[in-house]
């Protein structure tokens, strides 16, 4: 095992509360409290940050990193995604949240044929832990950061992620209140209107301008207030205008005492992989892999950009430590790109050679179903 462990403060001070990872139980926001095993005690923690975020995070510095033109990353195999006449709705597998089995990819066509039919495609989705040679020359980021071909009726290829990782707060406040956040105050100013009290037919006039903008949940649901006004007139405030009372509905930010983050990369897990040639070629692909993730968790460690009211930076530098047998652990230099790319680029030289790995950028094009652009909605109020 190779693990990443990095002491984390928030940016204003020890004094400021952060905004955990929001969840929903019923119909009501709450975050996810666990009991950690911190200093040697029990403590109570809260997730800011989970497993399946911080990969997306290594996903979205992989994306930027290729955009920004770096050098090993441009020489790796990916599935791109493309809905006709729509630019906006281009996407590749390494910004797809199911990666090389995701629908927008199995609903598509390649070269005006059904991907779902296409040799190179179908190749991949039946490569198995005993030669996953198809896979690691389609789409390497599906065996590094997980995939499960789970629509699928029989042959649900599955690949655990090999790369994990999580951010966690210790609370301040380590008595049962400490896991009931309290209300946070919320408002909104408008000097110019502060309140606007509109008719039926003001309102819907006024919706019917940007109607085509809106969700349809959206626009149900001011139509029905403006109907249900008993005064004949209600706030405009559905539709942005006017000022909102101050109000403690909001859910409140959490207090901690330590903030950890922390990634593992599993070498067990990789070799579970096998490339259906010789142990030389095996340990080359591997290896490979294993550069790869060690690259987008670099990469996506540079920025801490989590969410609103969520503001961290590090308080120190990473501990990295490589695990041996029973029980020894080395310590090596933290993770940074100026490390992690040319490495990267010698596994890829190396896999080359000794496996005769294909990894020249090649981009398998897919179009997306305008079955499914139809039907694509951004609902506001679910945000």
């Amino acid at each position: 095992m190779l693990s990443s462990v990095t002491d984390l403060v928030p940016a204003a001070g020890s004094h400021a509360g952060i905004a955990p990872a929001r969840y929903v139980t019923g119909n009501q926001g709450t975050y996810a409290y666990e009991t950690r095993f911190i200093d040697d005690e029990a403590k109570s923690a809260v997730i800011v940050d989970s497993k399946a975020s911080q990969l997306n995070r290594i996903e979205e510095a992989i994306a930027l990193a290729i955009q920004e033109g770096d050098s090993a990353l441009s020489r790796m195999p990916s599935i791109r995604v493309h809905y006709e006449g729509h630019s906006e709705y281009t996407s590749f597998d390494y910004q797809l949240p199911h990666r090389f089995t995701d629908g927008h990819i199995r609903f598509g066509t390649h070269e005006g044929k059904p991907v779902t039919e296409d040799p190179i495609y179908v190749n991949a989705r039946n490569a198995t832990t005993a030669n996953a040679t198809a896979l690691l020359e389609l789409s390497p980021v599906s065996l590094v950061l997980g995939s499960w071909d789970s629509t699928r009726r029989a042959h649900q290829a599955r690949y655990r992620s090999c790369a994990t990782g999580e951010i966690i707060g210790v609370l301040a406040d380590q008595t049962e209140n400490g896991r009931k956040p309290a209300p946070r105050g919320a408002a909104r100013k408008d000097d110019l209107a502060p309140s606007v009290q509109l008719s039926e037919k003001d309102m819907l006039t006024l919706l019917k301008t940007q109607e085509d903008e809106m969700s349809s949940k959206t626009v149900e649901g001011i139509r029905k207030k403006a109907k249900a006004a008993k005064s004949g007139k209600t706030s405009a405030s559905v539709l942005g205008l006017g000022s909102i009372p101050p109000s403690l509905d909001a859910l409140g930010l959490v207090s901690c005492s330590t903030i950890i983050r922390s990634h593992v990369l599993s070498f067990s897990a990789l070799r579970q992989i096998r490339f259906g040639s010789d142990n030389e070629a095996n340990v080359a692909c591997r290896s490979l892999l294993a550069a790869l993730a060690l690259h987008g968790i670099a990469l996506a460690d540079e920025e801490l950009n989590l969410r609103a009211n969520c503001d961290l930076r590090e308080a120190s530098g990473s501990r990295v430590a490589l695990d041996g047998r029973r029980g020894t652990q080395r310590e090596i230099l933290p993770l940074t790109r100026e490390v992690t790319g040319p490495l990267l680029g010698e596994a890829i030289d190396a896999a080359t050679s000794k496996a005769g790995i294909h990894w020249d950028g090649q981009v398998f094009e897919v179009t997306g179903n305008p079955i499914i652009l139809g039907g694509i909605e951004t609902d506001a109020d679910e945000d």
